[in-house]
């Protein structure tokens, strides 16, 4: 008898019963995952994923502010939480409001060295406590990477990108603060 041509059966039979073992799966509760209406396996994509539905959050998100730049850009600020970690996180959307593509200006990312050698970012954003008269910069990672979106190149017209900026979390009495961004107008948030 021929060595592989035993081999080649033993493969395709393990491969076979491989199949076999994994199609007699539970669904839960004891039925058979063949039969379940909830399961689909003719088509990979659906499997675990909920159906699509509009994005209601972005339609309705709160505003807390909008900075105005330059050539048509606007940040729009939706929240500004603090975590338990003593971190706070601003989140919103950098829009493009005129008619024509615009590049995002080197100058968000501040000029510290060790920032600006990551790309361009929102890096050079900073948080002032007028009160407790203390100014928050970007967060950086243990490579000097901000923490906060990068990567920003240009905006088409009428486009906008989901941003974030991490900072860390001024004391729990301070309710407000000065937000800034380098070319773009301050505005004051609310602390959340």
């Amino acid at each position: 008898m021929n060595i592989s041509y035993v081999r080649g059966g033993f493969i395709a039979f393990a491969a076979a019963a491989s199949l076999t073992v994994a199609g007699c799966g539970s669904g839960g509760g004891g039925t058979p995952a063949v039969g379940n209406p909830g399961t689909s396996s003719s088509s990979p994509q659906q499997a675990g994923k909920a159906p699509e539905e509009p994005q209601p959050a972005q339609e309705t998100a709160e505003v807390l502010a909008v900075l105005k730049g330059p050539k048509g850009l606007e940040l729009e600020v939706n929240s500004a939480d603090r975590d338990a970690g003593g971190f706070l996180t601003v989140k919103g959307r950098l829009k493009n409001s005129s008619d024509k593509a615009t590049i995002v200006p080197a100058q968000l990312s501040g000029d510290e060295t060790e920032v600006v050698k990551h790309g361009n970012s929102l890096g050079g954003a900073t948080l002032v406590d007028g009160i407790g008269k203390k100014r928050y910069y970007v967060l950086r990672d243990t490579d000097g990477r901000p923490l906060t979106t990068s990567a920003l190149d240009s905006l088409g017209p009428g486009k906008s990108t989901a941003v974030f900026m991490q900072f860390p979390a001024p004391p729990a009495t301070t309710t407000e603060v000065s937000f800034q961004l380098p070319t773009f107008e301050p505005a004051t948030l609310k602390l959340s």
